[in-house]
């Protein structure tokens, strides 16, 4: 088997550990001898390299270089975008890229920024009289494909003897935002917020679930310290590219878990 993951704008959109997200689903896919390639799509980039993609990624940036990411996605490459994700192609939307999916984010100060309407949302910034959201967070998964599915003696052993099923349901990670995100009907949300802001600090919800693509706020870089977030969505793209289900190899993954454990006991004991 094979995969083309689609990585965009990584000279642009890339802050707060995004380039792990990237490495952590090239060597998962590695360790399981499938053949996979990596292409960077960027400003100059034709339309075919990203059609080519079976997974696409997009990490967050500062406001300079979202502006810049904004308005070539809207002249080329969006639409683009857009019907490859109404297709079923998995993709991971980090931060300021999952504020693109929506369909717009109006900053505190100046024009707002239209979005692909692709995800039933938008994002206002409140300005300085709301804080950023800022810090460590947990999430329960709402999805049952999203939960851990590696039963693994060897991985429940190695992790104080907790076994997976106790915390399989929960995504772990760090967040950094100024605006705030409201869904709408027709998106539903990552999961429920126990521990940070989320989408916006109101609601409890945190992220959002799109046909095969993934929305959220959660850095870190989220994928190593979620492995079975990176197995769901290498998973869909194989399954979507050769037509058939999937069972994938299974790995240890105790250092990953022990990376997730160590922050939800850290955050646990605070609350």
């Amino acid at each position: 088997m094979e995969l083309t993951i689609g990585w965009l704008y990584p000279d642009l959109m890339s802050i707060y550990g995004d380039r792990g997200n990237i490495i952590c689903l090239l060597k998962r896919c590695q360790w399981r001898e499938i053949k996979v390639k990596l292409e960077n799509i960027s400003l100059t980039s034709h339309f075919s390299l990203l059609t080519s993609c079976d997974l696409l990624f997009m990490g967050g940036a500062q406001d300079r270089q979202q502006k810049i990411a904004a308005k070539d996605l809207q002249e080329t490459k969006g639409p683009i975008i857009k019907e490859m994700i109404e297709n079923f192609v998995p993709g991971l939307f980090v931060c300021g890229a999952y504020q693109f999916m929506g369909h717009f984010y109006r900053p505190a100060n100046g024009k707002e920024i239209e979005g692909l309407h692709i995800f039933d949302l938008h994002t206002i910034h409140p300005g300085k009289n709301k804080p950023r959201c800022i810090g460590d967070i947990i999430v329960k998964t709402q999805s049952a494909k999203l939960k851990a599915q590696n039963d693994s003696e060897k991985v429940k052993t190695k992790i104080s003897n907790l076994e997976i099923r106790e915390f399989d349901n929960f995504l772990v990670g760090f967040e950094n935002h100024g605006g705030r995100t409201y869904l709408g009907n027709r998106v539903k949300p990552l999961g429920k917020v126990i521990v940070g802001f989320g989408n916006n600090g109101e609601d409890k919800t945190e992220g959002c679930l799109y046909k095969n693509a993934v929305g959220t706020y959660l850095h870190g870089p989220v994928l190593p310290k979620n492995p079975h977030v990176a197995d769901y969505l290498i998973k869909l793209a194989l399954e979507k590219k050769y037509g058939d289900e999937v069972k994938l190899k299974p790995l240890d993954d105790s250092l990953e878990w022990q990376a997730h454990m160590a922050i939800l006991a850290k955050l646990k004991i605070k609350n």
